[in-house]
């Protein structure tokens, strides 16, 4: 059965394969959303779609990639996020700055005029279809290649890991547009590199390729162009070869610990611990 992971509409998911269990989903909102989901057994991948615009993104692809993670499948256990053509994402549609924005989305000007209590809604529905991408239950991967600017960036850093192609060129862009990166991207930055390389890395927008990348903890690993595909499907199975509850339960320890000290982690750990050994041998 086909699901409607992008609007929840099975009226616009159709089957790919006679008789397999995989589903393409399609946006029923404007084309400029650019978005599609694809099910295949455990593994789902999203695909941004605009390769004609560097797959830039707005207030509606932000939206669809919500209701993905509202409607996933309860068997998916990977999530693989990836860009159509040469770009992972060039971040924000630049037809948002402009006072009519894109056909029938919010503009910054339009958002600019709504109330403050409506205008952070607005701002946390788009962070919600990034937040999803750490939920315990699955593991997310970022297939990176070209431009990862701005959204597109922060994209990446809602994944739980990155594998990115010799070409990828990161940038956090939207201080030098007079905007702060909001799209949940601030924390694993710093997490990851530290405050000062970040601070440094946003406020000068400077492109960080893949050597750097993966010398900074921004990318698992770099392979050429041409692999990026390949790469990130023998990763998906080696995720999908551990067990599943257990990988949940490592996972969901391994994004606390930075919050906790070390007695609270320890005591996680026992709590965690003690749960998957009732599950694996009481009875026996």
């Amino acid at each position: 059965m086909a699901e409607a992971a992008v609007g929840g509409d099975p009226e616009h998911a159709r089957e790919t394969g006679g008789g397999s269990d995989v589903s393409t989903v399609s946006a029923a909102a404007p084309a400029e959303i650019g978005l599609r989901c694809e099910v295949d057994g455990e593994i789902a991948t999203v695909t941004l779609d605009r390769p004609d615009k560097r797959n830039a993104q707005t207030f509606a692809t932000w939206s669809a990639l919500a209701r993905i993670g509202d409607t996933l499948p309860e068997r998916v256990r990977v999530v693989v996020v990836r860009g159509e053509g040469p770009s992972f994402s060039a971040g924000i549609d630049l037809r948002m700055f402009t006072p009519e924005g894109v056909p029938g989305q919010e503009s910054f000007a339009s958002a600019a005029a709504l109330g403050d209590t409506e205008l952070e809604r607005l701002i946390a529905e788009a962070q919600r279809g990034f937040l999803w991408l750490r939920r315990p239950e699955i593991v997310s991967i970022a297939a990176v290649q070209g431009h990862a600017i701005g959204a597109g960036f922060q994209l990446a850093l809602a994944c739980d890991l990155r594998v990115v192609a010799d070409d990828v060129k990161f940038c956090m862009k939207e201080p030098a547009l007079g905007l702060v990166p909001d799209l949940t991207g601030t924390k694993p930055l710093a997490d990851i590199v530290g405050v000062p390389r970040a601070i440094e890395m946003c406020l000068t927008a400077r492109v960080v390729g893949a050597e750097e990348a993966v010398r900074l903890g921004l990318a698992e690993i770099a392979v050429p162009a041409g692999e990026l595909g390949q790469t990130t499907r023998d990763l998906a199975a080696a995720l999908l070869a551990t067990d599943h509850a257990a990988a949940t339960a490592t996972k969901r320890l391994l994004r606390a610990a930075p919050g906790r000290t070390l007695e609270e982690q320890a005591a996680a750990e026992r709590a965690e611990q003690v749960a998957r050994i009732r599950a694996l041998f009481a009875g026996s």
